[in-house]
């Protein structure tokens, strides 16, 4: 018997060889190169997937979700291929599983998208426990580095930068023989996706080649890694027993397919592997027309009306707004209730009886006359308890734990599963378009009601999975519905930020944070998790800032995208003219900015950082946002080859001294708060 039979696959600029692909081969299908453009490969031999059941989890006992007894069985059936795509297939006699192991390069991109399909061919039912999306072995450990980042409610986008030495140290493996037993994990917990870390990761080496993964679900993941004798083994899944509550039971003749996860190999550091994931997330999107125009929104909710819009208070915004060159406006939270406590409200989507004069239909006019589209707040999966829906819709509907109705926080949370949980939301928002034109929703998601639901499966994870598919694919039958409507996905300020809905949502809002000053270390590090075109960062300019104050707030804004709020019609005229400034520059750079790659030349931002920087690389051109919260200070920009360097934005403001050494831009940063964007044009 023998595995070194070898598949050859070499899609794109990458390439990829397996062995364990012949009929006779006596150990599972095994990955043991990937490499791009003809660089050194990233990995080192081993099986491709995993498959952890209620009876049988690993062959060899461990914290870590690798070789799982299932897993060690599989051996090849057969394989096809094309340029883009290659299917494997595996069987293990024993349990009956069939597996098929797809991974997907997405047209435009270097990237990998891998998932697994596992059917039952046995006569007897298996209960799945956990799944992989990815699973490899490094090539090499020494003088990597791991990239990781934390994620909470107004503290977003946390990146951490450790050695691999220092997640995984020695063991002395070799002497025992043995691979190790634990772990260096991260993991979601409820149904925020990004609630707490984000959903991927990065192991960089300075001259490469360095990995970058992100996991593209709605529902539980989680990735880890484990130590053996000669490297480190990833493994990243979707949702698992142990972390999420997950099970689900196959029938003989039923399948599962695992959650999808992007891999994407550079020849060079962090920024380097930045740029492929930024290329693999732009070629996951599912663009429709409407998406091109990046328009700017201004939403009357951030550090303004907070949940309470009426006539009187957003007429003076619609005209500031419009004024501004603000492109849509949205109504935010609490049109749809007279109640100030609106929350136990929400679930019916249909216009408050007395809280805008003259009808909601007259402020939406309005809007439209200042030459904005409309936009209007929804959270679609949430009903408050005093909502009518609550009670008319069946309960059946609803997540359930134990047989009881789920309540977090005054909300009951649908479930998308049942049909009449997606008629309810299809109605509400074809009704809304047709009655007031709505052009632009932002969805919402403020509550998060654990495991999931357990209705009609084996554990709460797996019900959640399958409403969270369902809500993407609503998500898509709606957009369908409204090629012309823009759909937000806010999520509590970016706890669901992940590649499952942005795919196919137009942009992200990064966060809820109300400070500006602590808007800066998230605004810069947005782009690590989100492409920069979906990054909706938050621009709230106050009559009570200074002029810099104007100019620090505005600037996270011009290198993402631009979500103007505040009450601009009490700004003083200077600190006027610096938002329409702003917005002119981000509109004139927008287009551009949908096609760069992102770079840190100080590194990716710490929370208590006192000089903060971010360039969107276009090209030879580098938009450049340089943040100051500290002490006045030369800084060294490093990595950005300047041919020349201007201020973008503010024009009018004084200059920050400034010079060109070497590959090096060098500023004379002032104290804080202030902050500059610069146009930066590289040598050729």
């Amino acid at each position: 018997m023998t595995a070194a039979v070898t598949l050859d696959w070499a899609p794109g600029r990458l390439s990829l060889a397996f062995s364990g692909t012949s009929a006779d081969a006596d150990e599972p299908v095994h990955l043991d190169v990937l490499s791009l453009d003809g660089g050194a490969s990233a990995v080192r031999s081993h099986a491709i997937v995993d498959v952890f059941t209620a009876t049988e989890q690993r062959q060899r006992t461990s914290q870590v979700f690798v070789r799982s007894a299932v897993g060690e069985r599989l051996r090849y059936v057969g394989h096809d291929a094309d340029e883009r795509t290659l299917r494997i297939r595996q069987r293990d006699e024993e349990s009956g599983l069939e597996v098929t192991s797809t991974l997907r390069m997405p047209e435009g991109s270097s990237g990998l998208q891998w998932r697994h399909a596992v059917r039952n061919t046995g006569s007897r039912p298996v209960t799945l426990t956990a799944v992989s999306s990815i699973v490899l072995e490094l090539a090499d450990r020494e003088d990597g580095d791991l990239f990781w980042a934390e994620s909470e409610w107004l503290a977003e986008s946390r990146w951490h930068r450790q050695s691999l030495s220092e997640a995984l140290p020695e063991l002395g493996l070799v002497a025992h023989g043995q691979d190790g037993r634990g772990r260096f994990a991260r993991a979601s917990h409820g149904a925020w996706s990004s609630g707490e870390h984000l959903p991927l990761g990065l192991i960089v080496h300075d001259e490469g080649p360095s990995i970058a993964w992100q996991l593209e679900t709605s529902a539980g993941w989680s990735w880890e890694l484990g130590q053996t004798q000669t490297s480190a083994v990833l493994s990243a899944s979707g949702p698992g027993d142990l972390e999420h509550q997950f099970a689900v039971r196959l029938d003989a003749g039923e399948e599962f397919v695992s959650e999808p996860a992007g891999l994407v190999v550079a020849n060079g550091g962090r920024d380097e592997v930045f740029a492929e994931l930024t290329a693999y997330r732009r070629a996951l999107r599912v663009r429709r027309p409407v998406d091109a125009a990046l328009p700017v929104i201004y939403n009357d909710y951030m550090n303004t009306l907070d949940g309470q819009p009426s006539t009187e208070a957003l007429l003076p915004l619609i005209e500031q707004a419009a004024s501004s060159g603000a492109e849509y406006f949205c109504i935010d939270a609490g049109w749809f209730t007279d109640e100030k406590a609106y929350w136990p409200a929400i679930g019916v989507w249909r216009e408050a009886p007395s809280r805008f004069t003259g009808g909601l239909a007259h402020v939406i006019g309005v809007i439209r006359e200042r030459g904005m589209r409309p936009g209007l707040w929804l959270e679609p999966e949430i009903v408050g308890i005093s909502s009518p829906a609550a009670v008319e819709l069946p309960e059946a509907a609803f997540f359930h734990r134990f047989g009881e109705r789920v309540l977090e926080s005054e909300r009951y949370h649908l479930d998308l599963r049942h049909p009449a949980a997606r008629a309810h939301l299809d109605d509400a928002v074809d009704r809304l378009v047709e009655e007031f034109g709505i052009e632009y929703f932002k969805l919402d998601y403020n509550i998060n009601p654990g495991p999931g639901t357990d209705d009609g499966v084996a554990g709460a994870g797996a019900g959640l999975l399958g409403h969270t598919r369902a809500l993407r694919e609503w998500l898509l039958d709606a957009q369908a519905r409204h090629p012309e409507v823009l759909f937000e996905n806010c999520a509590s300020g970016a706890m669901r930020m992940d590649y499952a809905l942005l795919s196919v949502a137009h942009i992200q809002s990064t966060s809820d944070q109300q400070d500006f000053r602590l808007y800066a270390p998230i605004a810069a590090a947005a782009p690590a998790g989100v492409l920069p075109e979906q990054a909706g960062n938050w621009a709230y300019p106050a009559a009570a800032m200074t002029d810099a104050e104007t100019a620090f707030a505005m600037v996270g804004g011009i290198v993402g995208r631009l979500m103007l709020s505040g009450f601009l019609h009490e700004l003083r005229p200077a600190q006027r003219a610096l938002v329409h400034e702003a917005v002119a520059v981000h509109r004139d750079w927008r287009k551009r900015i949908a096609s760069a790659a992102p770079v840190w030349p100080l590194g990716l931002p710490g929370w208590d950082d006192d000089v903060i920087a971010l360039g969107l690389r276009a090209g030879e051109e580098t938009l450049l946002a340089v943040w100051s919260r500290g002490a006045a200070r030369s800084v060294v920009l490093p990595g950005l080859a300047p041919a020349s360097a201007r201020t973008a934005f503010p024009a009018g403001a004084a200059d920050w001294p400034l010079a060109i050494e070497g590959d090096s831009l060098v500023l004379e940063v002032p104290a804080g708060p202030a902050a500059r964007v610069f146009a930066v044009t590289s040598a050729s």
